[in-house]
């Protein structure tokens, strides 16, 4: 990714000092520069800035600005951006789970109603809910993402799984691989990628970690001291203590996991569609067999109840626009081009990251580099959102302290949990 980066001394000490008006930061003539703040891509959302750019007509041009990697620390910097009225943020790739505190703090420029219906025709449902807040879309969704079991079709085929046309529940996969001596790659560093694996256990296990999304602190009812959190608490447990995950599960992200996964004892992973592209340039360059890659199959997010559909977690990005932009109208009209079903195709392709809109699925060139694009699709569809709360950032930070190591997790832990995150919401105890 290249980040561009302040082409002249004044606009650099208006960033600086967050002195923003904008006689002392205009770029003069010419068309006038829309930033886009985005989250570290392949370069895929800066190839959509030069389409889109073109498209506009020369009306405006958008250039790009790179957040940092971490999705706590991209919550950070905006935040504190926009706090300060920066006018500089026109458009802002934000991570789901931060949408309400965003809108609650009325740091979110609104979404017109009759826009809206546009930006959200044809996206898959779970997505919509997550660019929403108290019943009002506030930023439009741009990808959505979700998690697959990845699995060797060897290793299930010796204790006797099908996941490709059965669903397999976390205790079958993990008792095939302490059979069979491999693996199973989760994500269990103290990060948000561990909230993920945490709510869509509780969730799949019919459960929720927030029982009135929207509520405020002193009323927000958590749901995690419950059959369903400790039934989340107990696969934690026997994944950490099975000897499957592998010698790093306490600070295993994405690619630690797939690592794990493409080893000589590779055997289950739960990652998100990323991993497909990923093992084909791993092919490519030869630090990966063509026989392992050939052994690789893809099913359904393990169920945590046998008989009971699993709930796969949703990521992605939105777009939201910044409240103190000076340019808000044209970018609505950049969001409508960055969304469009042509750009959210080509970022699939290109980057590896599923679209928002459901007909994305079903371009043949899509079918043709992922595969597995219908399964993404009913994932995605099925999907459920970490929890929807202006009071996310506490909450995720509470649920990583208390779960964490995944060693130390019992079935009291959901108890402990929640009465950690109470205290931090009503101001008794500190993170």
């Amino acid at each position: 990714m290249v980040v561009k980066p302040w082409r002249r001394t004044v606009e650099m000490l208006c960033l600086v000092t967050l002195v923003f008006a904008s006689a002392a930061c205009s770029q003069g003539g010419g068309p006038i520069t829309l930033s886009w703040y985005i989250n570290p891509d392949n370069g895929g959302q800066a190839q959509i800035a030069m389409r889109c750019t073109a498209a506009a007509g020369g009306r405006y041009r958008i250039e790009t600005n790179l957040l940092p990697r971490d999705a706590s620390d991209q919550r950070e910097q905006l935040l504190r951006r926009l706090a300060a009225k920066d006018s500089s943020i026109d458009l802002m790739s934000l991570d789901p789970v931060f949408v309400p505190e965003f809108s609650q703090a009325q740091f979110l420029a609104p979404i017109p109603s009759e826009a809206a219906a546009t930006l959200t025709a044809g996206v898959v449902k779970p997505a919509v809910t997550g660019a929403t807040w108290k019943g009002r879309l506030v930023t439009a969704p741009m990808w959505a993402n979700t998690q697959l079991l990845w699995y060797r079709k060897s290793v299930a085929r010796k204790a006797g799984l099908d996941p490709a046309t059965r669903p397999v529940t976390w205790d079958q996969i993990i008792r095939a691989a302490q059979q069979a001596g491999t693996t199973v790659a989760v994500q269990g560093k103290r990060y948000e990628g561990y909230t993920v694996l945490i709510n869509a256990l509780v969730e799949s296990a019919g459960g929720h970690i927030i029982e009135n999304p929207g509520a405020g602190a002193d009323r927000l009812q958590l749901g995690i001291d419950s059959p369903a959190g400790a039934r989340a608490a107990t696969i934690i447990h026997e994944i950490a203590h099975s000897g499957t995950a592998g010698p790093s599960l306490s600070t295993a992200d994405e690619e630690t996991a797939r690592a794990l996964f493409q080893g000589a004892h590779g055997g289950f992973m739960v990652n998100w569609p990323y991993v497909w592209p990923a093992e084909n340039a791993a092919v490519a360059d030869g630090s990966l067999s063509a026989s392992v890659f050939a052994d690789i199959g893809w099913a359904r997010y393990p169920q945590a109840i046998q008989g009971t559909a699993s709930r796969p977690p949703l990521g992605g990005i939105d777009l939201g626009i910044g409240q103190w932009s000076h340019h808000p109208d044209l970018a609505l009209d950049a969001i409508r081009c960055i969304t469009s079903v042509e750009n959210e195709t080509a970022y699939f392709l290109s980057d590896g990251n599923p679209a928002a809109r459901a007909e994305v699925f079903d371009v043949p060139a899509v079918r043709k580099a992922f595969p597995m694009a219908p399964l993404i699709r009913e994932s995605l569809e099925a999907s459920a959102p970490r929890p929807q709360t202006e009071f996310y950032g506490d909450v995720s930070a509470g649920l990583q302290r208390s779960y964490h190591p995944p060693a130390s997790v019992t079935v009291n832990t959901p108890a402990a949990a929640s009465h950690f995150i109470t205290q931090v919401l009503h101001g008794d105890r500190l993170l």
